[in-house]
């Protein structure tokens, strides 16, 4: 009876189960630092923390970028970040037995969302039983089986895989497509030595090595210091990535693994138009210590308990944000560094930040990488297939807080700097970014759960707890149809993006022979071409001066090198760009910026209402639309492709009333206070409460005659 009475305000997922609930608990409204607020149920289940507001039956209010998994008032466990409770006006972390309950509970998400909770009127034991519940099944290390994911997927075994085009090179046939469509199958093959994981656990089952490497070199050093392919590009430069050896052992081991990886390099190495360069990125980046403090520190300044706190942090935020450091993390470590990795073999010990840097190239050379199923084949192939530790790096069990770090979203965010500095680049939006950050922490899909291939396959093999026969089936995160509505899946798909036009057969053969000549590298600087991508002869030219030297040389150097590579950098800035060529970033001080739509999406204070890149946007559809109406006057048949693009988002009509936050902040009433400065606010506030007045109409119509 319970759970029916349930459903009609929340909606459960198969397999969800109720584990506690508490009555006639107030969630408060933070929003103005009053204590307004909202009475309904607050619930714990095997899948999510739930506030089932005694309000919430009426739909005038229903969001129109709704998650169909996850509402506003719910919180994943993995989505719980801490939980506070509220003792005397006194906060007080929560993590394991209490002596005391507290009277108000807190809890911070790791999408940035705090929640407040008001115990006072709710009983003692259903107290008792609410905040001990929440915080063990939350906080507390739990086994991977008695992850949602599982019940979810015994629950209903007949899920469908919804790939929607991702490729999710768990095939051989996978791998080789991948080879032959970036053309690196002339010197790259792909290998099955490692089928039923005899070479080692952490690879996948297939991987792209270089043909020169054999199947008994690959099995007699377990993968070790084997280059593995990650992308070929059509010039004939590749990138590949390294495990290096141990350090500790002993001389004739050393003597034979050096021997071996020398070879390995002759025969990739052929100078001067082949010339291998390798860096440590263990020595050259941060280490995931160094990420994790810097966004511990950055995630600060978003989780605002309420308006107060906002403004009390407004006069020195910019300072406090420096000080964190995740933005340079993000300009001088990998922004910067994917301009000077791009023909280079890493050499790391750990999977952590190769997946970030290759990922970070293939986005800013290979064009399709920047369209949605490139980018979620991408993620497959250097992450989810690639061996990324997503369990422990998202830290989901709370087994070892010291292996949590941010390094999937530190790769989202790098991306989203290049979204919107080259917004027609990208076939997916800020939106479609914001919303896979999310995902990481909904346990319905596998792709962010398992620490490695071998780890998903060894338990998904496991009997079903339901009809203990047959292997669990899960979903993968990229069937976009189980979160959003098609209205909210057309908010992930950019209707501005640059879509690669179809080559005209008789200018095919003019840029084959361009390109031939431009392989010559010839000694003396060309003409720079009016067009940007990495066939053309600016970026020819950069190769000639990179052959022979490791890039990095030139970012600090003062030398010669330097001003050819600063010379190209500029050369390239100052022409119209390519959308489907080369991308370098902007990497100046204001050029990087804070990720707003993610971290500042919960803070009313922070929206700007009928302005931001939202109201831009809607104001280039608009004009779009106008030269719809007179291409189909001009001509019919473009004019369906045309309003196709136009019409994909229907929701950024009447842009003025639309939040710079738009969509996770659709119309939410404005702030009390304006986006002034503190010290301008108090001056403003002694001027006889002038920002509280109501504006003066004055009646023009005795004027009139």
């Amino acid at each position: 009876m319970l759970s029916v009475m349930l459903q009609a305000k929340c909606l459960f997922c198969t397999g969800e189960l109720l584990l506690c609930e508490a009555n006639t608990v107030y969630k408060y409204i933070q929003e103005d630092g009053s204590n307004r607020g909202t009475y309904g149920k607050l619930i714990c289940t095997n899948f999510k923390i739930a506030f089932l507001d005694e309000d919430s039956s009426s739909d005038d209010n229903e969001p129109q970028f709704k998650n169909k998994i996850v509402g506003e008032n719910d919180i994943t466990l993995q989505c719980v970040d801490q939980i506070y409770g509220v003792y005397d006006e006194k906060k007080k972390l929560l993590t394991g037995q209490m002596r005391k309950y507290p009277e108000k509970l807190i809890i911070y998400c790791k999408d940035l969302r705090v929640f407040h909770f008001c115990l006072r009127y709710t009983k003692e034991e259903e107290v008792k039983r609410i905040v001990s519940g929440i915080v063990h099944h939350s906080q507390t290390p739990k086994l991977l089986k008695r992850l949602f994911l599982f019940s979810y997927a015994s629950a209903a075994p007949n899920n469908t895989d919804g790939r929607n085009q991702t490729v999710m090179f768990d095939t051989l046939e996978d791998w080789r497509d991948e080879l032959e469509r970036t053309k690196g199958n002339v010197k790259y093959k792909a290998v099955v030595t490692n089928e039923g994981y005899r070479v080692s656990e952490k690879l996948p089952l297939y991987f792209v090595v270089p043909i020169c490497v054999s199947e008994e070199s690959i099995l007699k050093f377990q993968g070790r210091g084997i280059p593995i392919w990650c992308w070929s590009c059509h010039n004939g430069a590749a990138l590949l990535k390294m495990s290096a050896f141990p350090k500790e052992q002993d001389d004739s081991t050393s003597q034979m693994q050096k021997a071996f990886l020398d070879g390995i390099y002759k025969t990739i190495s052929k100078p001067p138009y082949e010339l291998l360069k390798m860096d440590d990125l263990s020595s050259s980046l941060p280490s995931l210590q160094d990420i994790q403090i810097a966004y511990t520190r950055f995630k600060q300044l978003f989780l605002i308990d309420n308006n107060a706190d906002f403004w009390a942090t407004d006069v020195k935020w910019f300072s406090l944000l420096e000080s964190t450091n995740w933005l340079e993390i993000i300009r001088n470590c990998v922004l910067l560094y994917k301009c000077e990795v791009q023909f280079c073999l890493f050499k790391e010990s750990a999977t952590d930040l190769c997946c970030v840097i290759s990922s970070l190239v293939q986005v800013m050379m290979d064009s399709y990488s920047r369209t949605k199923s490139g980018f979620q084949s991408l993620i497959q192939k250097e992450w989810v297939t690639g061996g990324h530790g997503f369990l422990d790096r998202c830290n989901h069990l709370h087994k070892n807080d010291k292996e949590e770090a941010p390094v999937f979203l530190l790769l989202l965010n790098c991306v989203w700097q290049l979204v919107q500095q080259y917004p027609p680049a990208f076939e997916f939006t800020e939106t479609y970014l914001t919303v896979l950050s999310d995902s990481l922490y909904v346990p319905i899909f596998s792709t962010f759960f398992f620490n490695s291939q071998h780890q998903k396959d060894t338990n998904t093999t496991g009997e079903s707890l339901k009809t203990q026969s047959g292997p669990f089936k899960f979903l993968t995160v990229w069937d976009w149809s189980v979160q959003f509505e098609p209205k909210a899946q057309a908010l992930l798909s950019n209707p501005l993006y640059a879509e690669k036009p179809k080559p005209d057969k008789s200018q095919r053969k003019t840029t084959r022979f361009k390109h031939q000549r431009q392989l010559s590298l010839p000694l003396t600087q060309t003409k720079s071409s009016p067009k940007r991508g990495f066939f053309r002869e600016e970026t020819d030219h950069l190769i000639k001066n990179i052959l022979g030297k490791r890039i990095g040389k030139f970012i600090n150097s003062s030398d010669e090198p330097h001003n050819s590579f600063r010379e190209f950098y500029d050369s390239w800035h100052s022409k119209p760009v390519d959308y489907h060529g080369l991308l370098l970033p902007c990497i100046d001080g204001p050029e990087i910026k804070v990720w707003a739509q993610r971290y500042l999406r919960w803070i009313p204070e922070a929206q700007l209402h009928g302005g931001g890149t939202i109201a831009t946007a809607a104001k280039i559809l608009d004009l779009m639309e106008e030269v719809q109406s007179l291409q189909v006057k001009m001509d019919e048949e473009h004019s369906q492709a045309i309003s196709r693009d136009v019409q994909a988002v229907p929701m950024l009509r009447n842009c003025a009333r639309l939040s710079s936050l738009f969509p996770f902040a659709l119309l939410q009433r404005q702030s009390v206070k304006p986006a002034l400065p503190t010290s301008t606010w108090k001056d403003l506030e002694d001027e006889d409460d002038l920002v509280k007045r109501d504006d003066e109409f004055v009646d023009l119509s005795g004027d009139m005659s």
